[in-house]
């Protein structure tokens, strides 16, 4: 499975923590999605698209899934981002202001959901995805939240780099585990903020 950040949201765009809230895709961000389409074709062939629940990543994978000539077979909760509690809805002002030292600190607030959270249910849904597809090749679209979660409990790597959207990596889905292949790979080479890069934390 080829997972892949959904394009750029109404949220992202002004650097507003998403978490599980669910803003739409901004202009750019389906322009990306159209372009990351295109471009998916030379990673596959793919035999089907699935997606998580949250509105910008079941939009982009509906565009992608039209360039592709392909259905969306599955829209999954267990892929939604990850919840950031109590900064759903926040800047990095407003967090700072009422939060103050947390993100220079790496605290995070009250129901903020822990990567053993995230491994647990994405795990569960893409193994889902495993047994009723095969050995099929699939394009999940889902959330920065969720893939890095995923590296950093699959490939030993504690680090945190920033995954534009429209970008993503492999996986080899077993009922063992979920291995890392290669590294990642843009589907569009404008992924990344439009202004200069926020924290950590959109997703």
């Amino acid at each position: 499975m080829l997972i892949v950040r959904h394009g750029e949201s109404t949220w992202n765009a002004v650097r507003r923590w998403q978490g599980q809230a669910d803003p739409p895709l901004s202009e750019r961000g389906e322009n990306q999605a159209t372009r990351g389409g295109i471009a998916a074709v030379d990673h596959g062939p793919f035999t089907a698209v699935a997606t998580s629940s949250l509105i910008r990543a079941s939009r982009t994978a509906e565009i992608i899934s039209d360039a592709l000539d392909l259905q969306v077979v599955a829209s999954l909760p267990g892929l939604a981002e990850r919840s950031a509690g109590e900064w759903e809805g926040l800047t990095r002002a407003e967090i700072n202001s009422a939060y103050p030292g947390f993100l220079d600190e790496g605290r995070r607030p009250p129901g903020y959901e822990s990567d053993e959270s995230i491994v647990g249910r994405a795990g569960a849904a893409l193994r889902q995805l495993a047994d009723q597809h095969g050995s099929e090749t699939l394009l999940v679209v889902s959330h920065g939240g969720i893939i890095h979660a995923l590296e950093r409990a699959y490939s030993g790597d504690d680090g945190w780099q920033r995954l534009d959207n429209l970008t993503g990596r492999w996986f080899d889905v077993g009922a063992d585990a979920i291995v890392p292949v290669g590294e990642r790979i843009a589907l569009v080479p404008d992924g990344g903020p439009a202004i200069p890069p926020p924290e950590r934390g959109y997703a």
